[in-house]
């Protein structure tokens, strides 16, 4: 069995991710409303989130145990968590 060498999910994941950059740029360049431009860009971004994680990240793939990739993706959403609020914390709340 001959492994095919030119990456084609991995193109196909790229050119989605530049889809939905594209999407998320037009919300920014068009007349919307607030509400209906947050829904698209939370929609574009756990959409693009999952595109990342399952095949650029390869989380998909069988070469570690489940739980050690599920350890890794809780601290990175923890470490993601703490430098958002950690931000909002100290620059807009106003933290002394």
């Amino acid at each position: 069995m001959v492994k095919k060498l030119f990456p084609i999910r991995h193109v196909m994941g790229y050119i989605f991710s530049l889809v939905l950059t594209v999407v998320a740029l037009s919300v920014l360049l068009d007349g919307i409303s607030f509400a209906v431009g947050m829904t698209i860009l939370l929609v574009c971004a756990t959409i693009q989130a999952g595109v990342q994680l399952f095949m650029f990240m390869h989380i998909n793939e069988h070469g570690e145990t489940k739980s050690s990739l599920y350890i890794n993706i809780g601290y990175a959403l923890f470490v993601a968590l703490a430098t958002v609020f950690g931000t909002l914390l100290t620059m807009i709340w106003g933290y002394q």
